[in-house]
């Protein structure tokens, strides 16, 4: 019988895998790469990305890994709050007045002016409601910031908007693959702190590219890391683990003591059984977006307006964000500009559902028609594009989420659950969540062995 299992070789997986490598394990991806939601590729100097880039700071569950693993990540040293609607292209200075400097009419910046006068307020309050407090358990904060406004979605917040009104919100709140209909008020407020504040959240990239701390990890777990194992079914027993999974045709059942299922919230309902029935059915309440991206590498020579910004807000197009994934190597050049740059869009929720059964050639001609009018002459640059579709994209925070909280929370038995679903930080609540359960089975595993030598069981 193997010490664990770990189901899921993405960024909730590998931490945990990361955790328990010292332990008799194997790690069960079903893909043919690892990283999951986290996917880029290198090119030269620069990254192609498709997926989750942004990490924890210093302190975080993050940074811990990545000294641990020997990856390094940066802080971003661009712009967030860039700004291309109805022809112009803010950056810099108060975002408050961005709607003074738009072609909008004025009963259209009055609308935005009291929409956003409500949220600035709510983000105040969010910020204390996210402030780590000091000898808490990440759980109590987890709980607050899911409890903070969480009886309506952001749309019913703010109230109707006209359509330019609106699109100056949307963006920002859809991020998490739900529209401002679905995401609750709290967590849409959440989204304009991150922008507002970097501080506050995720801000730094991982150099070489997202997945290079998966890849790292998955490189010196060696043989214990199994590809193309589709795990079929996870049975959860008094004493131990039974895990299922196809691989090259054939089916393997082994037995474990612990088991950590890093899946989506959706398929590990689907292949759980023996959970705890109130965990069980906490999971089939989990709500996911679609979301569909695309990485362009270009050639273009010489400084550009996008060099310092790392973030383009583009309202009312097909994808809400355009991010310059070749901001942080900007900022290392001691000298002249390098040649190229590296961008990603993003699509979620209603715009992704227009996009994701559409054929990658449609969707990158969309894509480039938008990025043409963002900025003229992008066409004429791109050497490579390439697109990525997420069903599962991400999960979303919808209103009454904050009750489902307390039944993901329940201490395990011999399966431990890990996932970016289980808190509001994404990235960082994966690798948290990972590394917490291979924390956690090291420590019982470790029981296990001095309490039989001493006559005691538990």
């Amino acid at each position: 019988m193997r010490d664990a299992i770990i189901v899921g070789g993405g960024i909730a997986g590998m931490p945990a895998a990361w955790r328990l490598r010292h332990s008799d394990i194997i790690a069960l991806e079903a893909g043919n790469r690892i990283g999951g939601r986290l996917r880029s590729e290198r090119r030269g100097k620069y990254w192609l990305n498709w997926g989750g880039h942004v990490f924890g700071g210093e302190g975080s569950y993050a940074d811990k890994l990545l000294k641990e693993v020997g990856v390094d990540a940066l802080d971003l040293p661009g712009s967030f709050s860039a700004l291309s609607f109805k022809g112009k292209t803010l950056n810099g200075g108060n975002v408050n007045l961005y709607p003074f400097k738009l072609p909008l009419s004025w009963g259209t910046r009055w609308e935005i002016v009291k929409a956003g006068l409500k949220v600035m307020k709510a983000v105040k309050a969010y910020g204390r409601v996210n402030k780590p407090r000091k000898g808490e358990d990440y759980r109590v904060r987890q709980q607050r910031i899911y409890d903070f406004m969480a009886d309506k979605t952001f749309a019913e917040f703010t109230g109707p908007l006209s359509p330019d009104a609106d699109a100056f919100f949307r963006p920002t709140v859809s991020r998490s693959s739900g529209d401002p209909e679905e995401i609750s008020a709290g967590a849409g407020v959440g989204y304009f702190l991150l922008v507002w504040d970097k501080g506050a959240g995720l801000a730094r990239n991982i150099v070489g590219g997202a997945a290079t701390l998966p890849q790292a990890i998955g490189d010196k777990l060696g043989d214990k890391l199994k590809m193309g194992a589709e795990v079929l079914q996870v049975v959860q027993h008094n004493d131990h683990v039974e895990v299922t999974w196809r691989q090259d045709g054939k089916e393997h059942t082994e037995k474990a003591r612990y088991c950590v299922m890093t899946t989506p919230a959706t398929i590990t309902h689907r292949v759980t059984k023996g959970l705890d029935p109130v965990v069980y059915d906490a999971l089939g309440k989990i709500k996911y977006g679609h979301y569909v991206s695309a990485a362009f590498l270009t050639n273009e020579t010489g400084r550009h307006a996008w060099d310092d910004v790392y973030a383009y807000c583009t309202p009312q197009r097909s994808f809400n964000i355009a991010f310059n994934m070749s901001n942080l190597v900007r900022s290392m050049e001691g000298g002249e500009r390098a040649p190229g740059s590296s961008f990603m869009v993003f699509s979620p929720a209603t715009l992704a559902r227009n996009l994701i059964n559409l054929p990658d050639e449609k969707v990158l001609e969309i894509y480039r028609k938008d990025l043409e009018e963002v900025f003229p002459g992008f066409g004429n640059i791109v050497v490579e594009q390439s697109v990525q579709k997420f069903h599962d994209g991400l999960a979303y925070c919808f209103p009454g989420r904050n009750k489902v909280q307390p039944m993901l929370m329940r201490a395990p038995n011999r399966i431990y659950l890990a996932g970016d679903y289980l808190g509001s930080w994404y990235t960082e609540t994966a690798i948290q969540t990972g590394l917490l359960a291979g924390e956690d089975i090291n420590s019982k595993l470790y029981t296990d062995k001095l309490l039989p030598d001493n006559g005691f069981s538990y």
